[in-house]
């Protein structure tokens, strides 16, 4: 299966390679207030691509970040709950999740 994503990511960066070398043509890029871009069509495409996947990223972060945040407190609670399991086995006394009927295992 390794062999053929290799395959499939070959036959891609050819094809956008030619595809790249017949679009060199210059292209002008106009914005507000007259300011105006020249240059390569494939440069300006690839620029835009960048941004587009750096803007996304930057759109990901907080979703990343909540989700470490909340696998943390899951393996705090894990050990937590370990910690007290192993300590009411030491001691022979219930636990207070298997007082109340919920299963720790």
């Amino acid at each position: 299966m390794k062999w053929l994503s290799r395959i499939i990511a070959l036959v891609l960066f050819i094809f956008f390679f030619v595809l790249a070398l017949k679009n060199t043509q210059e292209t002008a890029l106009y914005f507000f207030w007259g300011y105006e871009l020249r240059g390569p069509l494939v440069l300006i495409v690839l620029c835009f691509f960048i941004a587009g996947c750096i803007l996304g990223l930057l759109a990901m972060m907080p979703m990343i970040f909540r989700n470490r945040r909340d696998l943390t407190r899951q393996r705090k609670k894990i050990e937590e709950m370990e910690l007290a399991k192993e300590t009411s086995k030491k001691t022979g006394a219930p636990s207070t999740q298997a007082a109340s009927g919920t299963n720790i295992d």
